[in-house]
């Protein structure tokens, strides 16, 4: 576990809201209380006078915060095992990371911003691991084939997600995720898909959907959707402009 324990309030303030902001569990103390039972890491500032034995000691100004965090995270990772990262793919990703059993952060993203989050996620450690489930076949391959520097694994998920109760609307992808990391899947490098008819209209509809003039963009252009060569946003924005070059021809 990590413990805050600083009279410094701006690193407090920013500590904990980095910790927050990834969904990692932790405590705060003061300098001069004693340290909960389970403290692995102790972040301080270099104004604190604490004296700790057995745990690692992380001193660090408020406004580098964020690298004291990563600190941290890492010293977590590497005492208490293996990081691996679950991805349940779709227009917004949602994204696990544990190391061991322990879920130390937690992202639900938009898919434009995935494969940031899971190098950040996996930057300078040892061995991670990203488990992508194959539920969503142009979401997934989109996600494989741009994690070129991390060994990927594809899982069936097939009952990751669980039936979510009153008031956890919005968990479902985070907690399959978590279900993803856990399970065993086939080392893959790339996944080429072919999108079947019913997914490129699917995009289509979406692009209609999205557009703000009524606009659907054509089967080529929806097919370099499903690719990942654009987003829908793009290729509305090229539609956009094929039509207004066309238009300017004809005249």
């Amino acid at each position: 576990m990590i413990v805050v324990a600083t009279d410094d309030f701006e690193l407090y303030h920013e500590a904990v809201g980095e910790l927050r902001e990834r969904g990692v569990s932790f405590t705060t103390v003061r300098p001069d209380e004693d340290l909960p039972d389970g403290t692995r890491v102790v972040i301080t500032a270099p104004t604190d006078e604490l004296g700790v034995e057995g745990v690692v000691h992380i001193v660090v100004d408020a406004d580098d915060a964020r690298h004291g965090v990563e600190e941290a995270l890492a010293a977590l990772r590497s005492d208490e095992g293996r990081t691996v990262v679950g991805v349940d793919p779709g227009p917004r990703p949602g994204i696990a990371v544990l190391v061991g059993e322990v879920v130390v952060a937690a992202f639900h993203v938009p898919l434009a911003d995935a494969v940031d989050v899971i190098h950040r996620e996996v930057e300078d450690t040892p061995d991670a691991l990203v488990r992508v489930g194959d539920g969503d076949r142009l979401q997934s391959a989109k996600l494989i084939n741009d994690l070129t520097d991390v060994r990927v694994e594809m899982v069936d998920e097939t009952g990751t997600t669980p039936y979510l109760g009153t008031g956890a609307r919005g968990m479902g992808d985070v907690l399959a995720a978590v279900n993803i990391a856990r399970l065993e899947g086939e080392a893959v490098e790339s996944r080429e898909i072919e999108p079947t008819p019913g997914e490129l209209q699917r995009i289509k509809n979406e692009s209609r959907a999205q557009s703000m003039d009524n606009r659907t963009i054509d089967e080529t252009l929806a097919r370099r959707v499903a690719s990942g060569e654009l987003t829908i946003d793009e290729a509305l924005e090229v539609h956009r402009n094929e039509q207004i070059q066309s238009d300017e021809t004809e005249e």
